[in-house]
């Protein structure tokens, strides 16, 4: 039985299969650790998520495939939304998936100021490097020195590592996997998806993409995964990220796990604390 046949009837609408991804794209892997997750979770139907995505390939996952209520918004835009979505009704779940160029770049004040505000969300973002829906273009998590549609020659401009940089805000889970790690990635999405979960987490899964990455480097995506599960380096401790990077290596893992209180318990609180002021 196929993944997408298995899934179908709890999480994937059946109407809009096959996908729109490009043959051997990466996509496919972050959905189906996702839905193993819920699977696992005891999750029988997603009545009580909602999913926020921007505009890139990512972006296609939650809308049209995922079987929920789901919001396809500006450019850079889904965190601040899903912020919007959570606020209105606690009670929700609220899932971001994006890409680095839609997260990051045109949507990075969001995460930060998300990040630093420990927003009860769930943001996942797929790495996939470039620009890929408008053809390959450099991105900001682009490697130094790949060849993209505007820099044939090679990157020269230091990317951005994303999950180092949210480490160092108040988020209470910062994860990076990559696709290579399949199992590692969907018990992210449990402990990310769990009863107990709350505040800010961030899962980045490094999942080149397919037809501006790989096939730009002459390889197929078997190839790809066979690479990545040599450059995909699981580190224990934080200290340990830029020993692994300085030897031209992915460093992975579970880089912080928290249970702060997450902003809506805070606002609540705050809320409480306001109306008891105002009574007296």
């Amino acid at each position: 039985m196929s993944v997408a046949k298995h899934f179908s009837r709890k999480y994937l609408r059946e109407e809009v299969l096959p996908t729109p991804f490009c043959p051997g794209c990466f996509n496919g892997v972050v959905m189906n650790a996702m839905f193993k997750a819920m699977e696992e979770l005891g999750i029988e139907d997603l009545r009580n998520f909602v999913f926020v995505s921007g505009i890139g390939c990512s972006s296609w996952i939650p809308n049209p495939l995922i079987r929920a209520d789901s919001l396809h918004t500006l450019h850079g835009r889904a965190v601040a939304v899903a912020t919007g979505v959570k606020l209105a009704n606690p009670r929700l779940n609220v899932v971001v998936i994006g890409g680095d160029g839609d997260l990051v770049a045109i949507g990075g004040n969001h995460l930060l100021h998300a990040a630093r505000r420990n927003m009860d969300l769930l943001v996942v973002m797929v790495n996939n490097m470039v620009y890929a829906m408008t053809r390959g273009q450099l991105a900001p998590t682009t490697p130094l020195g790949f060849r993209t549609a505007t820099t044939p020659y090679g990157n020269f401009e230091p990317p951005i590592n994303v999950a180092k940089l949210l480490i160092n805000t108040n988020a209470n889970y910062v994860a990076r996997w990559c696709v290579s790690n399949f199992h590692k990635l969907k018990q992210s999405f449990k402990e990310a998806l769990s009863e107990v979960s709350k505040g800010f987490r961030f899962i980045e899964v490094v999942a080149p993409c397919i037809t501006y990455v790989v096939r730009y480097e002459g390889k197929t995506p078997g190839q790809k995964i066979k690479e990545l599960r040599e450059a995909c380096v699981e580190v224990k401790s934080i200290s340990e990220i830029d020993d692994v990077e300085r030897r031209g290596k992915i460093a992975v893992g579970v880089f912080k796990k928290e249970l702060k209180p997450g902003y809506v318990e805070l606002y609540e609180s705050y809320a409480s604390r306001a109306r008891e002021a105002s009574q007296k």
